[in-house]
C-alpha cells in the first residue's frame, strides 16, 4: 500500500487533479440538468454553455497531452503513442455503439463519424503538423516503412468501409452474409499489424532522425527492450495509464452531451446537419491533434505519423467489425457506403498522403496541400 501510495503521489499533481474534478463535474452537471437542456435554449444561453463545455474540453486535452507525453518518452515509440491512439480510439467506439443501441435510427451514424475522422486526420491534422513542422525545422526524413504500412491498410480499410458496400450491398449496407467475411477480414489484418507493429517490426515505427533516434537508446547504444522498461517501471505506466483514461473520458462523454446541443445551434443557423459530427470529431481528437503538433515542432516526424496514420487504422479497423457484429445481432440496417463526393475526396486524401510520405523528406509545402484539401472537404460539407 506504501509503495503503491509513493508511486501515485508525484502523479497526481494539483493540477491534474484540478483537470480530473472540472472534466467530471461538468459531466455530472450535464447530467443532472439533462432534462433543461432538452428545452428550446435562448440563443446567449445555448453559446454560453457550448463555451463553456469546449474551455473544459480543452483543460482536460491538455492533462492528456501531459501523460501521452510522459508515456511516449518512457516508453518509446511506437509503444508510447500507441498507449494515446488506442485509449481515444476505444472510447469513440464504443460511443457509436451505444449511439447504435440506443432508442432511435442512426444508420449512417458510424459512416459519417469515420468519415469526418478520416478527413480531419489525413488532411487537417497532418497538414498543420507538416505545416508548422516544415516551417521550423525544413525537410524532415521519417520511416517510410511504417508510413507505407499505415497507409496501405488504410487504403484496404477504407475501400472495405465506403466503397464496397456501395456495389455489393443492399442500400448502401452489407447483407448479413457479406458482414461475416468483411468482419473476418477486418479482424485478422487489425490483429496482425498490431502484432507486427510491437514486435518485429517495431523498428519501422521509430525516429529515423539519428538525433532523435539516440535518445531511445541507453548508454550502450542498444534500445531498451519493452519488457524490461515495463517491469521496472510498471507503477508509473499503469497510473499515468489510469490517469490519461481518466482525463479522456469526460472530454469524450462531454463531447457526445453536447451533440444535442450542437445539432439546435446548427439548425438556427441553417448550417449542414453533418457539420455537427465534424465538430465532435474535432473535439474528441483535440488531445491527439495538440500532441502530434507538438511532435512535429520538435521534428518527431514519424511520430506524427504514428499518432495520425496510426489514430486512423485503429478507428476504421474497430469500428467496422463493432458496427458490423451489432448489426447482425440486432438486424439494424447500417449503411456505410458514401456520397461520391466524399469518395472522391476520401480517394484524393489517400493519394495525396502516399504521394507526401512516399519521398525521403516531408516538407512545409506537403503540409500547405493538406490543409487545402481539408478546405476543400468544408467547401463540399456546405454545397
Amino acid at each position: 500500500m506504501n509503495a503503491l501510495a509513493s508511486t501515485l503521489k508525484p502523479l497526481l499533481t494539483k493540477a491534474a487533479l484540478a483537470r480530473l474534478a472540472l472534466g467530471w463535474g461538468a459531466f455530472a452537471a450535464l447530467i443532472a440538468a439533462g432534462p433543461a437542456l432538452h428545452g428550446h435554449l435562448p440563443g446567449p444561453a445555448l453559446a454560453l454553455l457550448l463555451a463553456g463545455i469546449v474551455a473544459v474540453i480543452l483543460v482536460c486535452a491538455f492533462g492528456v497531452v501531459h501523460e501521452a507525453e510522459h508515456l511516449a518518452k518512457r516508453l518509446g515509440d511506437p509503444y508510447g503513442t500507441l498507449v494515446l491512439t488506442l485509449s481515444i480510439v476505444l472510447i469513440e467506439v464504443v460511443l457509436i455503439a451505444a449511439v447504435l443501441l440506443g432508442p432511435g435510427q442512426h444508420t449512417t451514424i458510424a459512416r459519417d463519424s469515420v468519415m469526418a475522422v478520416s478527413m480531419i486526420i489525413l488532411n487537417l491534422v497532418v497538414g498543420a503538423s507538416l505545416l508548422v513542422g516544415g516551417l521550423k525545422h525544413g525537410g524532415m526524413a521519417h520511416n517510410r516503412t511504417g508510413t507505407s504500412a499505415y497507409l496501405g491498410l488504410l487504403i484496404l480499410l477504407s475501400a472495405l468501409a465506403f466503397g464496397l458496400p456501395g456495389l455489393i450491398g443492399t442500400d448502401g449496407a452489407y447483407t448479413p452474409a457479406q458482414e461475416i467475411p468483411v468482419i473476418a477480414i477486418t479482424v485478422l489484418l487489425y490483429g496482425f499489424f498490431l502484432w507486427r507493429q510491437m514486435g518485429a517490426q517495431a523498428d519501422d515505427f521509430r525516429e529515423v532522425d539519428p538525433r532523435l533516434a539516440a535518445q531511445e537508446q541507453g548508454h550502450d547504444g542498444a534500445r531498451t527492450p519493452f519488457a524490461v522498461t515495463f517491469r521496472e517501471h510498471r507503477g508509473e505506466i499503469l497510473g499515468r495509464l489510469a490517469l490519461l483514461v481518466a482525463t479522456v473520458l469526460p472530454i469524450v462523454l462531454l463531447s457526445h452531451d453536447m451533440a444535442a446541443l450542437l445539432d439546435d445551434g446548427l439548425a438556427r443557423l441553417g448550417a449542414p446537419v453533418a457539420l455537427s459530427g465534424v465538430l465532435i470529431a474535432l473535439i474528441v481528437f483535440l488531445p491527439e491533434s495538440i500532441t502530434s503538433i507538438r511532435a512535429a515542432l520538435a521534428g518527431e516526424i514519424q511520430r506524427v505519423s504514428n499518432l495520425c496514420h496510426g489514430a486512423l487504422v485503429s478507428t476504421v479497423g474497430l469500428t467496422i467489425p463493432a458496427v458490423l457484429v451489432i448489426s447482425l445481432l440486432t438486424g439494424q440496417h447500417v449503411v456505410f457506403a458514401e456520397t461520391p463526393a466524399n469518395l472522391l475526396l476520401l480517394g484524393v486524401s489517400l493519394l495525396l498522403s502516399v504521394a507526401t510520405f512516399g519521398g525521403k523528406k516531408v516538407t512545409a509545402m506537403h503540409g500547405a496541400a493538406h490543409l487545402a484539401l481539408f478546405g476543400i472537404y468544408a467547401l463540399v460539407l456546405f454545397a
